[in-house]
Parts: C-alpha cells; structure tokens; sequence
C-alpha cells in the first residue's frame, strides 16, 4: 500500500517535483511551474495549491493538445495540425496568412515563439515560393520531440527547441543565434504569458522586437469550441504596439487577427 503524502511537509522542490509527476507536466521547464504555482500563495493548504497549479498549466500548456497528437505515428504534417485545436482553426487558410505576413521577402528565418505544433506548417512556406529557415520556441517538451522528429525525416530546415517565454536571457540568447533577416511570430501566446504576470508581454515584445526585421502577433477572435464570435479587441495591446512600433498591417482571417509591426513608432 503507498504510504500517504503529508503535502504540508514537502519542500519546495518536493511540491515542484509532485505537480510534475503528472505526464503532461513532466516535460515542462521548471521555471514555469514554480512561477505557476507561486501564484496560489494565499492557499493554505498545500494539496489545494498543488491542485490549483495543475489546473492552470493544463489552462495554459495542454488544453489545446488531442491525446492522439502524442502518440508519434507516420501521418502528413495536416494531420498533426488539425490534431491541435489552436492550428486546427488556421489550417485552411495558412496559404493566405503567410502570404500576407511575410511579402516580398523571399530568403529569412522565422522565429515562433510558444510555437504548439505550429511547426508542421513549414511546408506551406516552400508551396508559396519562400526559402525559410525555421526555429520553434516551446516550453512544452513533448511537443518539441514531435516536431523534431518529423523535421529529421522531412529534411526540412527546420528545428524546435524548449525553452520558457519567462526566462528572456536565455530566449535573448537564442535569437541572437540566428543570423540574417528574421521574423517573429508570437501567434496567440501573448495571453497565457499575461495570465502569469501582468504587462509581462510588453517587456517581451520591448526587449525581443528590436532583434527582429518585423513581428507578428495575433488572437483569436472566434472560441476555440463553438466558433462564437469573440468582442476582444486587445485593446491595450494594439495601443502599446502602436505607441512604440511602426504597425505595417492588420487583418482577420479564419477566427484570429494577425498584427504585423517593426521597430519605429509612426504607422504606415
């Protein structure tokens, strides 16, 4: 019989290394799940903030992940898009999204921060006549095993790496790396980085954005379940890009709005 587990008596670590016991935590960057699970403090008891902690990486890490996505199998990269409900909704119209977001530039690397399995798309770029060099950047690392793998068998010039969006030296690090013309992608991560800390996403966009020929950020505008319409209009977060960057393009396009801007400060 296991022995019961007085949560009360655990060290900081133990509770971190509890919360991760759970297969789909198993695998996230420890940074993230120590910040998640700082934010219950006012919780008495430890099994309550252990609880809570789950539920809100589940919230912000797993809740777009179809069990079936995790079970490596030799499908079409469509097949583990549409396996994904945040790409899921982008699928027939990535044709169209990156033709507008990237232009006329032909030769760059993109960079795709909190990436899912977005990474499955590359093979849109070369359909649309662009020669992209591509890098992932996920915390979650089951979903970074996925893509990597199928990168290798496709040969695409391609990789994913894990990494925490709360850990900006690190992530700084990586995108210096990259040489060349580059964009950013921020496809609707901004919202779960703002569930942990508030404006954290404006110190992001403010240290990152200026590594970067020109960004892109977007949400969705439709719900994930019922395809109702969502009245977000991320307001605040237009304003800030606006006030501290040359915003080039704005559109809606299949449930999420897409925000294309560069470093400068007057709209075109």
């Amino acid at each position: 019989m296991a022995k019961k587990i007085n949560y009360q008596e655990l060290s900081n670590d133990e509770i971190i290394s509890e919360i991760m016991k759970k297969k789909e935590f198993s695998d996230l960057p420890k940074k993230d799940v120590e910040l998640v699970y700082s934010q219950f403090e006012e919780e008495e008891f430890v099994k309550d903030r252990i609880k809570k902690t789950r539920e809100l990486l589940m919230k912000m890490y797993t809740v777009f992940v179809s069990k079936k996505l995790l079970r490596l199998k030799d499908k079409e990269a469509d097949w583990f898009l549409n396996r994904h409900k945040s790409t899921k909704e982008r699928l027939e119209f990535y044709g169209e999204v990156y033709r507008r977001i990237l232009g006329g530039t032909k030769k760059f690397s993109i960079m795709d921060f909190g990436c899912g399995v977005n990474g499955f798309s590359y093979g849109y770029f070369s359909k649309l006549g662009f020669e992209v060099k591509y890098l992932g950047i996920e915390p979650v690392g089951q979903l970074v095993d996925l893509q990597n793998n199928f990168f290798e068998k496709e040969n695409w010039d391609a990789e994913c790496v894990q990494a925490s969006l709360f850990n900006l030296k690190e992530i700084k690090k990586i995108v210096g790396k990259v040489k060349g013309s580059k964009i950013g992608f921020f496809f609707k991560v901004l919202d779960s980085l703002e569930m942990l800390k508030r404006d954290y996403s404006k110190k992001v966009l403010k240290e990152l954005v200026l590594m970067f020929d020109k960004c892109v950020v977007s949400w969705a505008t439709k719900s994930l379940g019922d395809r109702k319409k969502i009245f977000a209009t991320k307001k605040w977060l237009k304003e800030f890009i606006e006030r501290n960057f040359k915003v080039v393009d704005e559109f809606e396009i299949g449930g999420e709005n897409y925000l294309v801007f560069k470093i400068g400060s007057i709209r075109q």
